[in-house]
């Protein structure tokens, strides 16, 4: 994988779709305002909302949650989505997320959006240059 990211694939296109569903099904405006989707290696998606509270949840870790309920740890990828007036734009993982995405899958690939608006497809420790890890 590139630091600057690989062009979205048909599985990746597909994993947004799922995630924009997730959102139109559960928006609440000040409570549920993200949505994320996880997909397995065995072609499973798993997704998830955001929490609104002091601490989170973010919808990331709602979606692994709902994989890891279901026996199915081999997280393959990850996008998060966000409500922009009546779009539903890919929204990159906080870095928490990202770290999370790291720790339980760290071959796992990342959906981003940059800056200049491109969507892109990043293997996760990639997309968190310098992250923490454990030792031995």
């Amino acid at each position: 994988m590139s630091e600057l990211g690989e062009p979205l694939d048909a599985k990746d296109r597909a994993l947004i779709r799922e995630a924009q569903a997730a959102l139109r099904a559960g928006f609440l405006r000040h409570r549920h305002t993200v949505a994320a989707a996880v997909r397995t290696r065995r072609g499973a998606i798993y997704r998830g909302l955001n929490v609104d509270g002091i601490h989170g949840p973010c919808a990331e870790p709602v979606a692994l949650g709902a994989a890891f309920t279901a026996g199915d740890r081999s997280i393959e990828s990850m996008v998060s989505v966000c409500r922009r007036g009546r779009a539903l734009p890919v929204l990159s993982p906080c870095g928490n997320c990202r770290q999370l995405l790291l720790d339980y899958a760290p071959r796992a690939t990342v959906i981003v959006r940059f800056g200049d608006g491109r969507v892109a497809r990043m293997g996760v420790a990639e997309s968190l240059p310098g992250a923490f890890q454990t030792f031995g």
